[in-house]
C-alpha cells in the first residue's frame, strides 16, 4: 500500500532549492528505524527524476569500492557507470540515493564534493544516524574521515502522525479540512463528529504509526496482525540495541528502554534511574539514557526552572521525561489487554495518563516542537510548554475531563496569549484557555 507521507513535499522543496540558487548542499534523512525513511526517498527518486540510482551499501557492501581512492564528483561518477550497468546521468534530472552510509565512511566524506556538483542531486540516510560514532558499537560502521559540515542538509522523519493515519485509512482529506476550520474558528464540533474522531484517535494510539502496522492495518483492520509487527519491530530495535550499543551499555540501555512503560504508569512520570535498578542513578545510566535518545527511539521532554524564552536555556537537564517514539509500540509494550481497554476507553490509572501523554508528546515532536515540560513545586505540573509565536505556550494534557489547577495556576502568574487543555470532550474557549480533544493536537 502506498502511504501519503508529509515529509514528501520537503523532499520536493529542498530539490526546487537546490536547483533554483544553485544550494551546495546534499540531504540527509534521520529518523529512527523503520520509519520509511528508505521507501520515501526511492518513491521520490521515481517520481520526480529522469534518473534514479540507489546504493545501499549494507546489501551491496561491494558498492563501497565506488568511493575508494580520489572523491572528486568526476571520479565517483566514472566509478558508479563501471559498477551500475546501464546508469545514465542526466544533468540537472539524476538523483544518486546513498542508503545505510553509516556503513561507508567514504561516502560520507566524499558528500562535501558530490555536494558542489550541479549535475546531479544526491540524499543520503541510514540507521541510527543520531548517534556519534564513539557511541556506535556496530563492525558495519565506518567512521569518515571528514564529516561534510555546510554541505548536508538535515530534515528528520517520523512514523506517521494522525492526519497522514487518517490518509491511510481512507479519510476525505474534505472532512479533515472541516476539522481544522472547527480549530480555527472556535466553533463547537458537533457531538457526533468528535465521538467519530476520539474513536479514531484511540484507534491510532494503539496501531501508531509504523508505516508496516499503518499500511496492514488500513487493508486488513486486525489488531492481532498489528500486534505481530509491532512485536517483530521492538525486536528489531531491541537487536539495535545489542548490535550498535558499546560493551557494558548494551545491557544498560535495554534496561532502561523497557524500564520506560513502567515509569510512564506512575503518578510521578519523570524518569528515575531508580525504575531501571533500586538504588543506581545518573552515574550509572546517564549514557544509556543519552543513547536511547539520539538513537531517536525516546524522545526526551526535559523540565523548566522558568517558562521564559528561551526554553532550552531554563532546562534541568536532570530532570526529565522519556517517552517512547511510537505509541502504538508502547502499548504492545504494555500488552493486548491494555490496548482493548484503550480501544474501549476503559483504562483506568496512571497508565491512561502516561499513553496520552506519549501519544501528544510524538505528535508534538512532528510537529517540529521541540519538549518541555513545568513543574514549579510538588503539587503543580504543566505537561508541555511550547514555543510558538514568540511566545511560551502551556499546554496541559488530561487523559478524561478533569479540572486544571495547575494551568489556572499558570495563567494568573504569567499572562500567557493563549493556553491548551487537550482532553476527550469537545472544544470550547474561555478567555485565554481553550480546550481541545486529544486529536486537534495536529493542528497546534
Amino acid at each position: 500500500m502506498n502511504l501519503k507521507r508529509k515529509i514528501y513535499q520537503e523532499l520536493k522543496q529542498w530539490k526546487t532549492l537546490r536547483h533554483a540558487e544553485k544550494l551546495k548542499k546534499c540531504l540527509l534523512v534521520k529518523g529512527a528505524r523503520q520509519v520509511g525513511k528508505s521507501y520515501i526517498i526511492r518513491e521520490f527518486g521515481e517520481k520526480e527524476y529522469r534518473s534514479f540510482l540507489n546504493i545501499d551499501f549494507f546489501r551491496q557492501p561491494g558498492f563501497k569500492a565506488i568511493f575508494d581512492g580520489e572523491l572528486t564528483s568526476n571520479e565517483i561518477l566514472k566509478r558508479i557507470t563501471a559498477y551500475v550497468r546501464g546508469f545514465e546521468l542526466i544533468p540537472g534530472e539524476t538523483l544518486i540515493f546513498l542508503d545505510e552510509i553509516q556503513c561507508c565512511g567514504n561516502a560520507r566524506t566524499a558528500i562535501k564534493f558530490l555536494a558542489e556538483d550541479q549535475r546531479f542531486d544526491v540524499i543520503s540516510s541510514g540507521s541510527l544516524l543520531g548517534l556519534t560514532y564513539g557511541e556506535d558499537d556496530d563492525e558495519n560502521t565506518e567512521i569518515p574521515d571528514s564529516v561534510p559540515v555546510g554541505y548536508e542538509s538535515q530534515i528528520t522523519m517520523y512514523s506517521l502522525d494522525f492526519e497522514e493515519f487518517l490518509w491511510a485509512c481512507g479519510y476525505d482529506p474534505a472532512a479533515i479540512e472541516t476539522l481544522h476550520e472547527y480549530f480555527q474558528t472556535g466553533k463547537t464540533i458537533p457531538a457526533a463528529i468528535h465521538k467519530k474522531y476520539e474513536a479514531i484517535f484511540r484507534e491510532y494510539i494503539v496501531v501508531g504509526g509504523m508505516p508496516e502496522v499503518v499500511a496492514d492495518y488500513a487493508v486488513n483492520s486486525d489488531f492481532n496482525r498489528v500486534d505481530r509487527i509491532q512485536r517483530d519491530i521492538l525486536a528489531e530495535y531491541r537487536d539495535d540495541i545489542s548490535k550498535h550499543a558499546k560493551g557494558k551499555e548494551k545491557q544498560l540501555v535495554r534496561m532502561c528502554y523497557d524500564a520506560i512503560p513502567k515509569q510512564l504508569a506512575k503518578e510521578q512520570k519523570k524518569f528515575q534511574y531508580s525504575t531501571v535498578e533500586k538504588g543506581k542513578t545518573r552515574r550509572k545510566y546517564g549514557g544509556s539514557v543519552q543513547w536511547l535518545a539520539d538513537s531517536a527511539m525516546v524522545h526526551a521532554c526535559y523540565n523548566i526552572r522558568e517558562p521564559y524564552l528561551p526554553l532550552m536555556a531554563n532546562a534541568n537537564e536532570d530532570q526529565f521525561k522519556l517517552y517512547i517514539n511510537d505509541t502504538g509500540l508502547l502499548c504492545c509494550m504494555y500488552g493486548f489487554e491494555t490496548k482493548l481497554a484503550v480501544l474501549n476507553d476503559t483504562i483506568m490509572g496512571n497508565a491512561r495518563g502516561g499513553i496520552y501523554e506519549n501519544v501528544i508528546s510524538e505528535s508534538l515532536i512532528k510537529r517540529g516542537y521541540l519538549l518541555y515540560y513545568y513543574k514549579p513545586d510538588s503539587i503543580h505540573e504543566l505537561e508541555f510548554l511550547l514555543e510558538k509565536d514568540g511566545s511560551v505556550i502551556p499546554v496541559e494534557v488530561k487523559a478524561g475531563n478533569r479540572a486544571t489547577p495547575s494551568l489556572n495556576q499558570y495563567i494568573e502568574q504569567y499572562k500567557p496569549i493563549c493556553a491548551y487543555k487537550l482532553t476527550n470532550t469537545r472544544n470550547g474557549k474561555v478567555d485565554v484557555k481553550e480546550t481541545l480533544p486529544h486529536y486537534m493536537v495536529m493542528f497546534l
